[in-house]
């Protein structure tokens, strides 16, 4: 803590959402099992103030302690509505119709970080690897999960519970709600992540998705987040053949994103 707060902080908003960079405070896990309490990050913050007077003292400090405020109103909202861990604070997502998953292959290429959507992928490899992952990562993935795959939330609700050293039930449920627009303050339906422009966005060299994806670290800058456009030479070059070494998309992002417009349209129609 006292190290983001002297040196990190004051960048927190330009850097949060960078995943190859260090532009978190990683103090979630800390946070999670009580070692430290949101009044100590606080109070910690608020020490900066000292000599400035000016409180909070940078717009990267009122960021970060935006977020340690959403995450304290994650808990209000599970005290309030205890049945939110299973099922959606808006009831009309009760009955929402999320698609068939038969065998479960499109959850266990998500799960494993086979879905052919690099940074997807590296969200989710870095998951299993760590039992941690980026916040702009979290929501990439679980986006993708709701609105791509159009599988239910509570499925990746749960894979994210047994997996991550900061698993708080309130703000990894409440968290995947927002992803799935099911929940209070949630993300209109219609705000669906490209996983593509998210990753050149985001992580434009591709240092993230080369770290946790290493068949692809041999791709050029330009086709990262797109490896299925190279032409077959240019992937052996690479040495990595897609369709064997690394997966295609195991959906077109264009058409899933219409699907799921049509969708959730149709359930705010009903309801």
């Amino acid at each position: 803590l006292k190290k983001f707060v002297s040196r990190a902080m004051d960048d927190y908003s330009d850097r949060r959402n960078l995943p190859d960079h260090d532009g978190t405070s990683l103090l979630s896990p800390w946070l999670h099992f009580g070692e430290l309490s949101p009044r100590q990050v606080w109070a910690a913050v608020a020490a900066r103030s000292k000599d400035s007077g000016v409180f909070p003292p940078s717009n990267g400090a009122r960021v970060f302690l935006s977020e340690i405020g959403w995450r304290e109103f994650a808990y209000h909202l599970l005290f309030h509505f205890p049945h939110t861990p299973e099922r959606p604070l808006r009831v009309e997502f009760e009955k929402f119709g999320w698609a068939e998953d038969v065998g479960g292959q499109k959850l266990r290429a998500w799960q494993r970080g086979q879905t052919g959507y690099p940074i997807v992928d590296a969200g989710m490899r870095q998951l299993l690897a760590t039992g941690w992952m980026h916040n702009r990562v979290r929501m990439l993935v679980a986006s993708f999960l709701v609105k791509d795959l159009h599988l239910p939330w509570q499925w990746g609700a749960r894979h994210f519970m047994q997996h991550l050293v900061d698993g708080d039930l309130a703000s990894n449920q409440h968290g995947w709600q927002w992803a799935a627009g099911t929940g209070t303050d949630a993300a209109p339906y219609f705000r669906i992540f490209n996983p593509i422009s998210q990753g050149k966005k985001f992580d434009p060299d591709g240092a993230y998705v080369r770290k946790w994806v290493p068949e692809l670290a041999n791709l050029p800058k330009a086709a990262i987040h797109e490896p299925w456009k190279l032409s077959p030479l240019e992937q052996v070059n690479a040495g990595c053949l897609v369709g064997e070494d690394y997966p295609l998309p195991i959906i077109d992002h264009r058409w899933a994103r219409q699907r799921a417009l049509d969708a959730y349209k149709a359930a705010k129609t009903m309801a």
